[in-house]
């Protein structure tokens, strides 16, 4: 026999602006962008030509390791689940949410690719709660020319 969940998640086309932070200012990421030359206009005018992609739990897409993409229960536990109070509470309020209503509508995670290599850019909490709950979640898969 099998469990179903009754829980459901719209995964809708995200706003870059809404992510300058993981760009200007996450300190371990900004050694993607050196190695890819990637500056913010680069990535704003490739943005637009991303897709939506499922991303089941994992730490590749397309054969492409996904840096940051923290895919186990283990990563979970240390980066999420166990993290100061300010970087849990808006995974708390995505997962009631959910609980209350069954339902959400999310911006899905940014995934940038270059060449053969990929960053999770933003977007983590919404991932492991779409996996937590058994859920493939989609992502905004950005190719970098």
């Amino acid at each position: 026999m099998f469990s179903v969940s009754g829980h459901t998640i719209q995964w809708l086309k995200p706003a870059l602006n809404e992510e300058k932070w993981e760009f200007f200012s996450h300190p371990d990421k900004q050694g993607f962008y050196q190695r890819h030359g990637i500056e913010w206009e680069r990535l704003s005018s490739a943005f637009d030509g991303g897709s939506l992609e499922p991303y089941p739990r994992s730490d590749r897409i397309r054969g492409i390791t996904v840096n940051g993409a923290y895919h186990s229960y283990d990563d979970y536990a240390r980066y999420l689940a166990k993290a100061k109070r300010g970087y849990r509470k808006s995974y708390n309020a995505m997962e009631e949410a959910l609980q209350r209503t069954g339902r959400l509508a999310l911006q899905a995670p940014v995934i940038l690719c270059c060449r053969e290599e990929a960053l999770l850019f933003s977007g983590y909490r919404r991932l492991c709660l779409a996996w937590n709950y058994g859920m493939v979640p989609w992502v905004w898969l950005v190719p970098l020319p």
